[in-house]
């Protein structure tokens, strides 16, 4: 794709869809887009974009394409059972109710896996889940509870499949007691404002197309939205650079807490250890 054809359909994609490619990082996503227009029956861009503006199916299928579809329950299980065994059990030390929030849910895998472990650890309390996404037809699959397909529950232990999940053929779906546990809502990170006052902030894999100064931008606003002690959960790739500066304090691999650290009890990890693992893993 040339520069001048990716530059106009940079400009058509931010009028039909709201979403702006200069977020992203621009090799990657030319290359996506190429080979994606490649499939269809447009012989040019320019004449994609005609073909996208008069038909609707397109058009979400552009926008679906646009976002991340990547979700699993449990996705990376040594995170997830150190967000078990050891950061969940900290924060329910000082807060009886936490305020969760997952954003670039998708399908809903990483919100419902945040429910399920927190059913299992304080199995009456009223926890507050939201889980938002910018693709409306993946939040009405996540609102629904499914079906998921094999692959997407691939992690998740056979007792907490038996327990929290309805199988039906070849595919699944979260029960009732658990659905009912996460509130699902429409939410673009990169043009809507952001709620405060969050012990928790999942977002796992989102932001690996976005740009250097976008995500800076996002883990500022994150840092924000989170109350004090309050733990940001990132995916594997996505470690922060000069958390410091941004008011965040290295708990390991993948967690961040919110300064001043006097908030909350130190959790028993070494940081400097910490630090060194992740910068090893790079």
């Amino acid at each position: 794709m040339r520069d001048l054809e990716y530059s106009y359909l940079k400009t058509r994609i931010k009028q039909l869809t709201g979403v702006d490619l200069d977020n992203y990082r621009e090799r990657q996503m030319r290359r996506r887009l190429t080979s994606f227009i490649s499939r269809t029956s447009a012989p040019s861009v320019v004449a994609y974009c005609r073909m996208v503006e008069s038909d609707r199916t397109m058009l979400e299928d552009l926008r679906s394409f646009l976002t991340i579809k990547v979700s699993e329950f449990f996705r990376d299980p040594l995170p997830f059972e150190q967000l078990k065994t050891e950061i969940l059990p900290q924060l329910l030390m000082d807060r009886t109710r936490l305020n969760v929030w997952s954003p670039g849910c998708s399908v809903g895998g990483e919100p419902y896996s945040i429910a399920i472990i927190l059913d299992k650890l304080t199995p009456f309390a009223k926890h507050r889940i939201v889980a938002t996404d910018i693709d409306v037809i993946s939040l009405q699959k996540a609102r629904n509870g499914g079906p998921y397909r094999s692959n997407e529950v691939r992690n998740v232990p056979t007792q907490l499949l038996r327990e929290y999940f309805d199988v039906l053929g070849d595919s699944y779906h979260v029960k009732d007691k658990i659905r009912q546990k996460v509130d699902f809502k429409k939410h673009d990170l990169l043009r809507d404002p952001f709620e405060s006052g969050f012990d928790l902030i999942v977002c796992r894999n989102v932001t690996i197309y976005f740009t250097e100064e976008a995500k800076v931008r996002l883990n500022q606003q994150f840092c924000q939205s989170l109350s004090p002690g309050g733990i940001l959960f990132v995916g594997g790739t996505e470690a922060i650079a000069r958390a410091r500066e941004l008011g965040l304090t290295t708990l390991g691999h993948c967690f961040y807490r919110k300064q001043p650290a006097d908030a909350l009890r130190a959790l028993p990890i070494d940081e400097e250890r910490a630090v060194k693992a992740m910068n090893v893993r790079r």
